[in-house]
């Protein structure tokens, strides 16, 4: 049985062990600091990366221990930049929340060759670009903040969008809808981080979007 870590809230957690089903023995917890043998673990999924950095660190020369590392608000290459290169199988993934339980995980990497210890997890996935945000999170939360900016303006209400996006897109759920699934702390910082690594306007968080994120 494969031995899995999950550093992360309760939320995240859930929805992972939803994904990894009973094949695999799930230790999680909220600090680093209170594993002592990291080696133990076959694989590491540490959802507070941006939050605590420092972490990777512990992770880095890790030999035959996958290491994931929520990565839609900081990238691989700014973790290696100020720690240091290790010689660990390091990889990004989307860990927002809705985003875990999902058939094929968005995963990032250093190289374009993934680790065949990868294939541990038995799990599909698409290698994309190591950049902030990802592509999937980049489009939904992009979307979303459009929301906003529409709800702003009066052009429409909350529920008006939510059902044209379904109705017109097919989408699974509506932006607002999204929201309430990643969280709106979610959805501000890593369009924050988005905005601050590309400095694209379709990123610039909505006034509307940033007093909803102050209220909460």
């Amino acid at each position: 049985m494969i031995n899995v870590l999950a550093v992360g809230n309760d939320r995240c957690i859930k929805e992972l062990e939803d994904k990894l089903g009973d094949s695999v023995q799930l230790r999680t917890t909220y600090e680093l600091s209170e594993v002592t043998d990291l080696s133990k673990f076959d694989v590491i999924f540490d959802f507070e990366i941006a939050d605590n950095p420092e972490n990777y660190l512990e992770y880095k020369e890790l030999k035959g221990t996958i290491v994931l590392l929520n990565t839609v608000k900081i990238t691989l290459s700014e973790l290696a930049f100020t720690f240091g290169n290790g010689s660990a199988d390091l990889y990004g993934f989307n860990g927002l929340p809705s985003f875990i339980n999902r058939e094929v995980l968005e995963v990032s990497a250093l190289t374009e060759e993934v680790s065949e210890n990868f294939n541990k997890l038995n799990w599909d996935y698409q290698l994309v670009d190591d950049r902030v945000g990802l592509v999937t999170p980049r489009i939904v939360l992009m979307i979303i903040n459009e929301a906003f900016y529409t709800v702003q303006e009066g052009t429409a209400t909350k529920e008006d969008i939510d059902l044209g996006m379904k109705l017109g897109t097919n989408y699974p759920y509506g932006p607002f809808e999204w929201l309430n699934l990643i969280g709106i702390e979610e959805v501000y910082e890593t369009l924050e981080a988005i905005y601050e690594d590309t400095k694209e306007e379709r990123y610039k968080i909505a006034p509307f979007l940033k007093k909803e994120y102050l209220k909460s």
